[in-house]
């Protein structure tokens, strides 16, 4: 039985077809098991609500748009967020991860909102559909990086300069690296972000083995949705008792679970359709400074493939796989752009993290997850509800699977020779320049200068603000570069590279079959190299 045995992969033990033929099962066992099934799907759902509505918060107000456009973005965010993710736990690497929208897409975003051809269009309506329009044409184009990329197999190509030692930093840079949205973000409400970190700490971890229910380790499962719930419920209890009437601005919007106006402007019912801005317009500059952020998602979510194989006790993607998961991801930017959602694809960290967490990693589940995205972006008042969640909240589950996620990348190290002084210069050089060079970065990005590179070329300034300001990026330019020039064939094994090369080709380790097969028998006419 799935969430009976002491760790789960999505691969060694799935939920029979038949659960959810019925969303009532004949016998009682099989009752349980989807109905934990679908709470632990839900979970998923309301873990991705944070950088899904962190986003268009951040840049619909700067568009030009109201509430009621902040609403509808996050509802087209969530619904193609569900139709991506569907799509890569079907066809792409068929991990069990979530594809959402990506922070990385920011300082190009930012770069066409800050367009003087559109920041001298005075009606705001206006502006933020021709700035949303804009966005869209810059996807559309920068998805082809993907596409070509991942379809072609150059992707998996580049894939076979990595090693473990290259690797180690590169996956722990992924959630390392995301620094900024943990403690920083929780003080921006203490009294509600640090009361949820140490409870997540208490549930997941001091009382992971108390076992209620049908000898069912609960607070293990289900220990992100009791947190929220129990914290989302003390936060409303906070602001119903007027302890922020008269706070500044900054702390309301932290702390309120209503501030937002997402739930009052969310219509009932809209259904997100390709085009519902109007027709894309296309600028080269525009779409020079938007494939910066194409590249920077596919490095990001090529660490997070990395973490979720081994969260979830597969095997790494080999070269074949990684490249279906990157073009799979190219489609899903594509779709980015024709439904207008203001940023593009990369996998979510967090939800990798949820992996380790909970120790469950069945595909069925995050396929289910994806169902609710899609649904509840339809639904567009229930959606809101959960998308009222103070973001300090998440803040707090951030430190936790951030940290998970850091320290999955940092054990790639146990595959190699930590007593080489070289693999030591290596990891800690690439570790130290991942985290230093972003920030050094971030530091210059303020109103009036928007990042350190300002050159007349506006889309060349993105470009290089956009790749140097991804902590996994620099981290990956530093490790791979110093790991393959530096005593390369005196330090294969140091490398890790005897353990590594195995799993490049689909044939080369015989559990991938298993593992990275696509569905509806499709290999016979995509056969893996």
């Amino acid at each position: 039985m799935l969430l009976l045995f002491p760790y789960i992969s999505c691969f060694e033990i799935e939920i029979p077809e038949t659960i959810f033929i019925s969303i009532w099962p004949r016998d009682n066992e099989n009752k349980f098991l989807a109905a934990e099934t679908i709470l632990l799907a839900f979970q998923n759902y309301i873990l991705v609500l944070g950088t899904s509505v962190m986003i268009p918060t951040a840049l619909v107000t700067l568009m030009g748009g109201t509430d009621g456009d902040k609403a509808r973005v996050l509802q087209t965010l969530l619904f193609v967020g569900g139709i991506k993710t569907l799509l890569q736990t079907l066809f792409g690497t068929r991990l069990p991860a979530v594809v959402g929208g990506s922070v990385a897409y920011v300082v190009p975003v930012l770069y066409i909102i800050n367009d003087s051809s559109l920041q001298q269009i005075t009606d705001k309506h206006e502006r933020f559909m021709h700035t949303m329009r804009a966005i869209q044409g810059a996807l559309i184009v920068a998805s082809s990086i993907e596409i070509i990329l991942g379809y072609s197999q150059v992707w998996g190509l580049f894939s076979r300069f990595f090693s473990p030692l290259g690797m180690a930093p590169v996956v722990g840079l992924v959630g390392l690296g995301l620094f900024q949205r943990g403690f920083p973000a929780l003080g921006n409400c203490v009294e509600i972000g640090l009361p949820m970190l140490l409870l997540i700490i208490t549930l997941s971890q001091y009382l992971k083995h108390v076992k209620l229910p049908r000898d069912f380790p609960i607070f293990e499962r289900f220990s992100v949705l009791i947190c929220i719930s129990v914290v989302w419920i003390y936060a409303s209890i906070l602001m119903a008792s007027g302890a922020y009437n008269h706070k500044s601005s900054r702390t309301q919007f932290n702390c309120r679970t209503d501030k937002a106006n997402i739930i009052s402007t969310a219509p009932w019912f809209k259904f997100p359709y390709p085009l519902q801005w109007g027709p894309p317009t296309f600028a080269a500059g525009h779409c020079f400074a938007m494939m910066s952020a194409v590249l920077v998602s596919m490095v990001e979510s090529t660490g997070a493939y990395k973490a979720a194989s081994r969260l979830a006790i597969a095997t790494p993607p080999p070269a074949y796989v990684l490249s279906r998961g990157i073009g799979w991801q190219g489609i899903g930017t594509l779709l980015d752009g024709l439904y207008g959602t203001c940023t593009g694809s990369t996998v979510s960290v967090e939800n990798v993290g949820l992996l380790g967490l909970t120790r469950v990693g069945s595909r069925r589940v995050v396929q289910i997850s994806a169902g609710f995205m899609i649904l509840f972006s339809i639904l567009g008042k229930f959606g809101a509800v959960f998308a009222s969640i103070p973001f300090p909240i998440y803040a707090a589950l951030y430190c936790v699977l951030f940290g998970l996620v850091g320290s999955v990348g940092l054990s790639f190290l146990q595959f190699t020779n930590m007593n080489s002084m070289r693999n030591l210069f290596i990891t800690g050089l690439s570790l130290f320049l991942g985290i230093s060079i972003p920030q050094f970065f971030h530091e210059y990005w303020t109103p009036p200068h928007h990042g350190l590179v300002r050159t007349n070329a506006g889309w060349f300034n993105a470009l290089l603000n956009t790749i140097f300001s991804s902590p996994p990026t620099v981290g990956l330019i530093v490790a791979v570069f110093l790991d393959n020039t530096l005593e390369v064939e005196k330090s294969k094994k140091d490398r890790g590279m005897p353990w590594w090369v195995k799993f490049r080709t689909f044939r080369g380790d015989n559990r991938n079959e298993e593992f990275y097969t696509l569905p509806f028998n499709l290999n016979r006419f995509f056969p893996p190299t």
